[in-house]
C-alpha cells in the first residue's frame, strides 16, 4: 500500500490542499503515515503527472496561492483497482516485542519496569483514542456504510491498544508469580 492510494482516497471524498492532507493524515490513528510534507506533496506530485489528480491554483489576497487537488476519473479508476486488489495481511512489527525476546540479562526490577513504562504508554494512547472518538473527529461520512467502516476502524484501533495493554499486565503479573514461586522454591531447598 502506498500514501499515494490514501491520498487517491481522501481526493475521493473531496478535494483537498496538501496541507489539509497533511492534517488528517497526521491526525489519524489508521493511516501510519508520518504526514510530513515532503512525502505528500511528492505523492501528490506524482499522482498529477500520472493524471490521477488534477490541480487547480486558487489565488489568496494575503497568502501564498492555494493549490487544490481533486480525484478524477482515471483516479477513481486507480483507487478502485486497489480497493478490489487481494487484501494484504497487517505487518506485526512491535519494537517492544523484540526487545523482550531478549530480556534476559535485565534483572527483574528493569524488566518489571520496562512492562509498566510498556503499560503507561499503551493506556495513554487507548484513552487518547476513545476521547478523540467521542468527540467525533472529522471522517467522511457520506453514507451509513461510511459511518460505520469508519467507526469500526476507531474500535479496532481502541481494541488493539486495550488487548495489548491487557497482554503487558499479565505477563507482568505471571513474572512476578514466576518470582515468588522462584523464591519459595529456593526458601524450600535451604531449609532441607
Amino acid at each position: 500500500m502506498s500514501i499515494q492510494h490514501t491520498i487517491l482516497g481522501f481526493l475521493s471524498w473531496q478535494p483537498l490542499t496538501g496541507y489539509d492532507l497533511k492534517k488528517r493524515i497526521a491526525a489519524s490513528e489508521t493511516l501510519y503515515w508520518s504526514g510530513n510534507s515532503n512525502q505528500i506533496y511528492r505523492a501528490l506530485l506524482a499522482l498529477h503527472e500520472q493524471g490521477l489528480v488534477t490541480r487547480e491554483v486558487e489565488q489568496q489576497a494575503d497568502a501564498p496561492p492555494r493549490k487544490i487537488y481533486a480525484i478524477n476519473e482515471a483516479g477513481l479508476a486507480e483507487l478502485r483497482r486497489w480497493l478490489l486488489a487481494e487484501p494484504e495481511l497487517p505487518q506485526l512489527r512491535n519494537t517492544l516485542h523484540v526487545r523482550l525476546a531478549w530480556a534476559q540479562p535485565l534483572t527483574d526490577g528493569e524488566l518489571a519496569a520496562l512492562l509498566a513504562a510498556y503499560e503507561d504508554e499503551l493506556s495513554v494512547r487507548a484513552r487518547m483514542l476513545r476521547e478523540r472518538r467521542k468527540r467525533q473527529a472529522w471522517a467522511p461520512r457520506r453514507s451509513a456504510r461510511e459511518t460505520l467502516i469508519w467507526d469500526a476502524l476507531e474500535s479496532n484501533r481502541i481494541a488493539y491498544y486495550e488487548q495489548e495493554l491487557a497482554w503487558a499486565r499479565d505477563l507482568r503479573q505471571a513474572i512476578a508469580a514466576g518470582q515468588a514461586a522462584d523464591a519459595g522454591a529456593a526458601g524450600a531447598e535451604e531449609s532441607t
